[in-house]
């Protein structure tokens, strides 16, 4: 398949008649942190500048010890990418970022896009009841953020609202004006779901995937909404493995956001009850910690609540089991 180059026109939008990649979309429900249990439709971008090939690894610091299956499956004996398996060792979606599984990758106009979306609901749905998620890969690199502010637009100019919209990222990537702009005047409210990468967790340096400075950004844009709006809102959601360096780890990076918030005076400063725990593991059996690597969900559960934080379940993972597009 083609891989298409994004063109910009000015102010930085997509041309509508361009095109820009993307791993699947389905319609669930949000599975992690504050909304879970919320009707969602899910967009997830291709590629990624992480890889995360650290999880769930004996050792994610020494990367001569990786299980890597995700390279050693081949792409071509699977029909589509549901068909998939969900990796237990490194990044369990592999497939939002690796080249191997072009194959199944979707290239879409905006329009395109949000008419493929919008298939997947019930007519009768009514659309401002439910959430929609960018995800993937990373839904917030330069050209993602692009493409999505003109999926919205596709949305606005169809009159067609949504309740809410989630960006799962994982915090390293500068927002553009476009973006900004857009999102400073919009009624619908953007939520920063961010879950920065530990390094004893990920395999990921802190130089490459902890950006405090972004971090803020993000919660700072959160703050500049007229207030007659529905309020933005973010999220700081931590995947740890249960040792005693990962909470070290995250304590950490807390640290470090909270003195970014302190030295630019952040309006309402570092808010403790923004920070959701979540357990490592992308498949059934590592949740319940029966594979190396992993601790239970119940055990990081109990520690995280001793620690005054909020704990986020896998709830989808427990609800379909190993499965991915739902």
């Amino acid at each position: 398949m083609t891989t298409y180059h994004l063109i910009y026109s000015r102010g930085n939008e997509l041309k509508d008649n361009i095109t820009h990649p993307y791993s699947e979309q389905f319609f669930s429900f949000q599975g992690e942190g504050k909304y879970t249990g919320v009707p969602t439709l899910w967009h997830r971008f291709f590629l990624c500048n992480l890889q995360c090939q650290g999880f769930g690894q004996i050792d994610p610091k020494d990367e001569s010890t990786y299980k890597l299956p995700y390279l050693e499956v081949n792409p071509d004996d699977y029909e589509k990418l549901t068909d998939l398996p969900v990796f237990a060792y490194g990044c369990d979606s592999s497939y939002s970022w690796s080249k191997r599984f072009a194959r199944f990758q979707t290239h879409a106009t905006p329009e395109e896009s949000v008419d493929s979306l919008l298939k997947l609901l019930d007519p009768k749905v009514d659309t401002s009841l439910i959430d929609l998620c960018f995800t993937g890969g990373e839904p917030l690199m330069s050209r993602a953020q692009t493409s999505s502010v003109a999926m919205m637009k596709v949305l606005d100019k169809r009159g067609i609202k949504v309740n809410r919209v989630t960006y799962e990222t994982n915090a390293t990537q500068r927002l553009n004006e476009a973006f900004k702009d857009y999102w400073d005047q919009s009624y619908t409210p953007v939520f920063f779901s961010m879950s920065p990468k530990l390094y004893c967790v990920s395999g990921e340096k802190p130089e490459k995937a902890i950006k405090p400075e972004i971090i803020v950004d993000y919660i700072e844009e959160t703050l500049v909404k007229d207030p007659s709006f529905e309020p933005h809102d973010y999220q700081l959601k931590f995947v740890v493995s249960g040792s005693e360096e990962s909470w070290d780890e995250m304590e950490g990076v807390l640290i470090k956001i909270r003195n970014e918030m302190d030295k630019r005076r952040t309006i309402g400063g570092f808010d403790p009850s923004k920070v959701w725990i979540m357990p490592l593991g992308g498949t059934t059996e590592g949740q319940s910690g029966s594979i190396s690597g992993h601790m239970s969900a119940a055990d990081i559960a109990i520690e995280t609540i001793n620690r005054g934080y909020k704990f986020a379940a896998r709830v989808h993972t427990h609800v379909f089991g190993n499965a991915i597009g739902l």
